[in-house]
């Protein structure tokens, strides 16, 4: 049976802090909705899983180990397990993140 993630429904912001939903969460794949107003970011951090940042709207800055990607929509960046990552909104603009992890094995 499929299931459908209609994003355009499923994107909200908040002022204060990241509007962060967990659209499917199973063992062999989880995927968040990230949804950043100007300025806001999700700072750098690690985790054991492979990870695909999709930028579905807006422009923003990704952090992948010691790089720092300029991405806007339709772009996907993967992340090794254990490399720090993290990304911020761009001045001027909101950001909406689709992060797909899974496990390592």
């Amino acid at each position: 049976m499929a299931e459908i993630l209609d994003l355009k429904k499923l994107i909200t912001f908040k002022k204060d802090n990241i509007s962060r939903e967990m659209l499917s969460d199973k063992p062999e794949m989880r995927v968040a909705l990230m949804c950043l107003e100007e300025g806001q970011e999700l700072k750098p951090h690690k985790a054991p899983l492979r990870l695909m940042m999709y930028c579905v709207e807006g422009k923003g800055e990704f952090i992948v180990g010691d790089e720092t990607i300029e991405a806007d929509e339709k772009t996907a960046i993967l992340c090794d397990p254990m490399v720090p990552h993290g990304f911020k909104a761009s001045k001027g603009d909101r950001l909406v993140v689709m992060a797909v992890v899974t496990p390592v094995e």
